[in-house]
């Protein structure tokens, strides 16, 4: 069932948002060359518990996984997509990094991932994390009331396929709100014109997920989290919670 939030809700949410957003600078700080992926975790759960946000993501079970989620944030690196466990592995100068954090306030969740490169960058790396925000804010602007979640899908999709991307295979974004995972489910392809119209009140999370080799496969680690290409190729993840609003859309995970 899919919830259509009150605008005092959607300011519950923006507030969650921000702890978020906190959460994921913080992150990005402090990673560096060196740096373990499990000091990663601790940064951002010191930000969750200086703001009074439980972490959505830490003892999370969906039914594909093996085990809960150990973790406040999900720390992919290089060719993981998305959901990799941090653990004692050390960044190294020039790795691709995806961070995915999520926080829930006062009842209602906020949800974002960014990407960034560590020491020296490869221009590839910097031209897939570009393509990816590129997608990102594309579906943001055809999350406008009136249009409906395959213009978003469309959207998001076009720009990677135009860029000769992969688009992780049955994945995308989500409604959000008194929990991290709502309907409807918002494809990172799609046919415009389609799928659940967009309402004022209808916050989504909106997460392109493109792959460097162009392909949509994965395949999953042993831990039975960690997605990754099945060609070694680089990936990149970013995502924001976005209200649809009478004015436009309005992102909700901004500092």
């Amino acid at each position: 069932m899919v919830e259509i939030k009150t605008d005092r809700a959607l300011e519950a949410m923006r507030e969650a948002g921000r702890v978020v957003a906190r959460a994921l600078a913080t992150v990005r700080e402090a990673a560096a060359v060196g740096v373990r992926l499990r000091e990663l975790d601790e940064a951002a759960r010191t930000v969750l518990d200086e703001a009074g946000a439980r972490s959505p993501f830490l003892g999370y079970q969906p039914s594909f996984a093996p085990v809960p989620f150990p973790a406040v944030i999900c720390a992919s690196v290089n060719d993981a997509v998305v959901h990799g466990i941090p653990d004692d592995y050390r960044l190294g100068d020039g790795d691709l990094v995806s961070i995915d954090c999520g926080a829930e306030l006062d009842g209602w969740t906020g949800d974002a991932a960014i990407s960034f490169t560590v020491g020296t960058p490869r221009p590839a790396d910097l031209a897939l994390i570009a393509a990816t925000q590129q997608a990102l804010d594309a579906g943001i602007a055809a999350a406008t009331v009136g249009r409906r979640i395959g213009d978003i899908s469309h959207a998001v999709g076009a720009v990677a396929r135009k860029a000769d991307y992969g688009l992780l295979d049955g994945f995308g974004g989500h409604g959000i709100g008194r929990r991290m995972h709502e309907d409807p489910h918002v494809p990172n392809r799609g046919r415009p014109g389609r799928g659940y119209p967009l309402r004022h009140g209808l916050a989504l999370a909106i997460e392109p997920m493109l792959t460097a080799g162009g392909r949509d496969e994965y395949r999953t680690d042993p831990d039975g989290w960690t997605l990754r290409t099945v060609d070694g190729s680089r990936a990149a993840h970013i995502e924001h919670t976005v209200a649809i609003t009478e004015d436009g859309p309005r992102i909700l995970t901004l500092l």
